[in-house]
């Protein structure tokens, strides 16, 4: 009896992308995702109150998207839907509108008319206190009103003790005890706080939203062929693989691909946070947003321009600020006892001293009150995601990418950074460091070395042929040209046979000289490698190579040892050529002659020490030991494998990018400490002077407005990295 065929896996549900107006605080962010979580048919979803968008998966054959965004509204959010299946990424980016007015958002038009109706009871205070009071109340009601919605959607939520809980209770019980004009000030209070939390938020996302910016809308298709090739104006998103653009003077790489023909100097500030313009030509890749300062370059598209660098690091930062650091987790906790045990001991404060010991109702109830709205804890929950925030987009206009919290906070706790060589210390390329001439000029010299290994595709061949190319030598004709493998080179050069090889393949075909065999051995105690031109058996001359530092190496190597961090190298080369590199850069410890999979074993002995890793690497061949560092950080300009299989990427070809990192993660948990004290020290005065009778409801919310103020404006300061 056959068995039945099983049925295929269900395709998963489409992805919607929404941008949701008034979300500009994590509760918020909390509300609306515990709403998706709870909607049949929803799944995965991810809401970043910093960009205001809000991504899950929807099967509408379950619930239609009218009822989500209908749940949305009944919280008094207003959703837009950015980008449904098949849109880009970066949708949500391109097309929201990030810049209103604050006077034009319905959050903006609600603090304008509680402010109007507070104004004008306060001017017919002057003229008639009784309809002042009136006046108060609606004051007082109009600016509670889109709070007590959001409470009441908390408590249907299972989230009756959130934050507009607390000021919803507090204003409407100032009305009953006769203090309407206290209420009013503080919903408006409060609405000004909430106003400018939201303005910082947009502050923020204008960063992320500037990187969306940089790609050109339009690009200049390449058609036909031969004479018959002419250009066209089209969309830049129109472009597919294997189509081929202009790029003129002045003017935007359309897409990331690599240059055919023509050579510029192009400004990848933009992108990889270079600050310098880099040489680039044929066979060099060039991304999306780039500036071409002056050739006119032919390029072929290589990525679809919604997988090019810019959408998927817009992509990685969204999901970074989307993911929760440590700390604010811990705070998240936290705030699910602190504000409920706020209530509980508001309502002794009214009740027992005028139950128990004698006290005035009033006084108490007032007392009450006014702790309540101490106990807000908006700048306490807004402490950490604020920091966390700017400092994700500071880093990425840098050419910094951070993927989430948790890497920021253990990366300033990095006490070691272990290095590739290869690649990301040095250039990744050999290059001719000395010539040594026994016959005849350097330049001569250089020129036979040349002739000999042209053609080859050895990369101590290519550094020959380039140097030789550098100081313009003559190459004379070759021919004949044989590989010895393993050895070196031979090629018929000028009716005689020449050979470039090995010191101990020149050895084995002619005795060295003393002299000649000294020079050799110095040069190598310094990390070069020789090659030896030979007219067998007479030596012509030395050729030195090596894999050079990049030129901010050793600057980021003191960087860091100035902040206390130790340093090591972990390279598969051979041990001299390794602790001649690590001396001239400074580097505290060498780990030579390791094969890839055994760099992570290493990096768990260094972990084993107590200390915190970071593993800076060029994320293909470090990949193990990038995974298994505490932090993996990966050099490299935008690749894939860069950009997704670290921790954090450093795209411009910069070992100070490195050291940025650490102190960007020490900066910004520098400042959640200063939030932490700035949104705790400010509560604790007011609620002793509040219970001594010193302060009262105004003062209270305006000490809650005060705190997520500075702590707002603090984690502003991190945009300002450099």
């Amino acid at each position: 009896m056959s068995r039945p065929t099983p049925a295929p896996p269900a395709p998963p549900a489409p992805e919607l992308c929404y941008r949701v107006e008034g979300m500009d605080c994590a509760e918020c962010a909390s509300k609306i995702e515990t709403v998706i979580g709870k909607t049949p048919g929803a799944s995965n979803p991810r809401v970043v109150f910093a960009t205001q968008t809000l991504r899950f998966h929807l099967d509408e054959s379950v619930t239609p998207r009218e009822q989500v965004e209908a749940s949305l509204r009944s919280l008094g959010y207003q959703p837009t839907l950015q980008s449904a299946p098949g849109e880009g990424q970066a949708a949500g980016l391109e097309h929201g509108d990030t810049h209103r007015p604050w006077h034009t958002t319905r959050q903006g038009r609600g603090v304008l008319l509680s402010g109007a109706l507070l104004a004008a009871a306060f001017a017919f205070g002057f003229l008639e206190p009784r309809l002042a009071q009136w006046g108060y109340v609606a004051a007082t009601l109009v600016g509670v009103w889109p709070l007590a919605r959001k409470a009441w959607a908390g408590v249907r939520l299972g989230n009756p003790f959130g934050i507009n809980t607390l000021v919803t209770i507090a204003a409407i019980g100032a009305v009953v005890i006769g203090e309407a004009p206290e209420a009013a000030v503080v919903v408006f209070l409060f609405a000004v706080g909430e106003l400018l939390e939201g303005i910082a938020a947009g502050r923020a996302r204008a960063g992320i939203k500037a990187l969306a910016a940089l790609a050109p809308k339009t690009a200049f298709l390449l058609e036909g062929e031969g004479e018959d090739i002419r250009t066209r104006e089209v969309p830049a998103s129109s472009l597919r693989v294997g189509q081929v653009v202009q790029v003129r003077p002045g003017g935007r790489v359309p897409a990331d691909g690599t240059i055919l023909s023509g050579f510029s100097a192009l400004d990848d500030s933009p992108v990889t946070g270079e600050s310098v313009p880099v040489s680039k030509g044929p066979g060099d890749r060039v991304f999306a947003g780039s500036i071409n300062t002056d050739g006119v370059l032919t390029v072929r598209v290589d990525k679809d321009p919604s997988d090019n660098t810019i959408a998927r690091i817009i992509h990685l930062v969204e999901e970074a600020q989307g993911s929760k650091a440590p700390t604010a987790r811990f705070i998240d906790r936290f705030s699910r006892y602190y504000t409920p045990g706020v209530l509980a001991i508001a309502t002794l404060i009214a009740v027992v001293p005028p139950l128990f010991l004698g006290g005035a109702w009033h006084e108490w109830l007032y007392k009450a009150l006014a702790l309540l709205l101490i106990g807000c804890p908006c700048a306490l929950v807004l402490s950490v995601p604020a920091a966390i925030t700017s400092a994700i987009s500071a880093g990425a206009r840098r050419g910094l990418l951070i993927k989430g919290g948790a890497v920021l906070e253990t990366l300033a706790r990095v006490r070691t950074v272990a290095f590739d060589k290869t690649g990301t210390l040095t250039e990744g390329r050999p290059r001719v460091t000395d010539v040594v001439a026994l016959e005849g000029s350097e330049a001569e010299l250089l020129g036979l070395a040349a002739a000999v290994e042209q053609g080859s595709s050895h990369p101590l061949a290519k550094a020959i042929v380039e140097k030789a190319d550098e100081v313009g030598a003559t190459l004379p004709p070759s021919s004949d040209q044989q590989a010895v493998q393993g050895k070196g080179a031979q090629a018929m050069v000028q009716g005689r046979t020449l050979v470039v090889g090995s010191p101990r393949y020149a050895a084995e075909l002619a005795p060295l000289a003393a002299e000649v065999a000294g020079q050799i051995e110095a040069m190598e105690l310094q990390g070069k490698t020789v090659v030896v031109l030979l007219n067998p058996p007479t030596p012509l001359g030395l050729i030195a190579l090596r894999d050079e530092p990049r030129p901010d190496a050793r600057e980021a190597v003191q960087a860091l040892h100035r902040m206390g961090i130790q340093t090591v190298m972990l390279t598969g080369d051979n041990r001299r050529t390794a602790e001649a590199v690590a001396r001239q850069l400074g580097i505290d410890t060498v780990i030579a002659e390791v094969l890839p999979e055994d760099k992570a074993a290493k990096v768990k002995e260094l972990q084993a020490q107590g200390r915190k890793v970071a593993m800076v690497g060029d994320g293909i061949n470090d990949a193990p030991a990038l995974a298994w560092a505490d932090v993996g950080i990966a050099m490299g300009g935008g690749t894939d494998v860069a950009l997704e299989t670290a921790d954090a990427a450093v795209l411009r070809g910069s070992v100070r990018g490195v050291a940025e990192l650490v102190r960007l993660s020490r900066d910004t948990m520098r400042v959640v400490a200063q939030n932490i004290a700035f949104a705790l020290g400010l509560k604790a005065v007011f609620l002793a002077t509040t219970l001594l009778g010193i302060t009262g409801l105004w003062p209270a919310i305006l000490a809650d407005t005060g705190a997520t103020a500075l702590v707002t404006l603090n984690s502003l300061r991190l945009l300002r990295f450099r």
